[in-house]
């Protein structure tokens, strides 16, 4: 399974193809002819020591059509759905780094409030959706760093990688061409990223087994070890 080789001590994890072609190419169109403006109206006191990229604003009306495009197709994705058991999902932001503009090391906010509403998101999960293709840009690798060391990310456009909103991270500065990306968090309904992490691999573990061998009672029981599990961890 891809998760296998791909998901680090972080829970560090890579799920290709979230936007297919059609709509990655609608993404980049809309995107080259948006508004675009300082990347700092949405950094904290210390992210904005580092934050240096472009942003759409939260009232455009690109941002509003792509972000529902991004939700839909995240509401598709079995593993996604797995991995970060969603229960609040900020609204997909976008962003552009050119000419040298990075992002240093920083740790994401740990509440974020929705603009225009009473809603807050926890962030336990922070979301990078690459729009961009890797070859259209030199730098903008996104760095995650833990106790094992340093993790470059550089995906494919239409690829998302999912990574706990604790950790240090940071995108390199982009030297040539445009990385454009959307960036988001979500609130799980297990806030523990031991937990989640735990219960990922348990999914996982059972789907690969009922690909192998019809339905036993082993594997009933094991689904209701799951299903008992995120009964008793699970916030909603």
């Amino acid at each position: 399974m891809f998760h296998q080789t791909e998901k680090i001590k972080i829970m560090l994890l890579k799920i290709p193809e979230i936007l297919n072609q059609d709509q990655i190419a609608q993404a980049k169109d809309l995107l080259l002819k948006a508004d675009w403006m300082d990347g700092n109206i949405t950094a904290g006191y210390q992210s904005s020591q580092t934050k240096n990229n472009l942003q759409l604003p939260d009232n455009s009306e690109a941002g509003r059509l792509l972000g529902d495009m991004i939700l839909q197709a995240l509401a598709q994705s079995n593993l996604f759905m797995s991995a970060a058991l969603p229960l609040k999902i900020f609204p997909p932001l976008f962003n552009c780094y050119q000419g040298g503009q990075a992002f240093g090391t920083h740790i994401d906010n740990a509440i974020r409030q929705v603009p225009g509403t009473p809603v807050k998101v926890r962030t336990d999960i922070s979301m990078t959706l690459f729009i961009s293709e890797p070859d259209e840009y030199e730098g903008g690798e996104l760095i995650m760093e833990d106790t094992y060391g340093s993790h470059k990310v550089k995906l494919p456009a239409g690829d998302l990688v999912i990574y706990p909103s604790t950790s240090l991270h940071r995108v390199t500065p982009v030297t040539k061409g445009r990385r454009m990306a959307s960036f988001f968090w979500l609130q799980s309904m297990v806030a523990s990223d031991e937990k989640r992490a735990l219960l990922f691999d348990m999914d996982m573990a059972i789907q690969a087994l009922r690909e192998k061998v019809q339905d036993s009672p082993e594997i009933v029981q094991l689904t209701g070890v799951y299903h008992n599990l995120l009964r008793q961890w699970a916030q909603t």
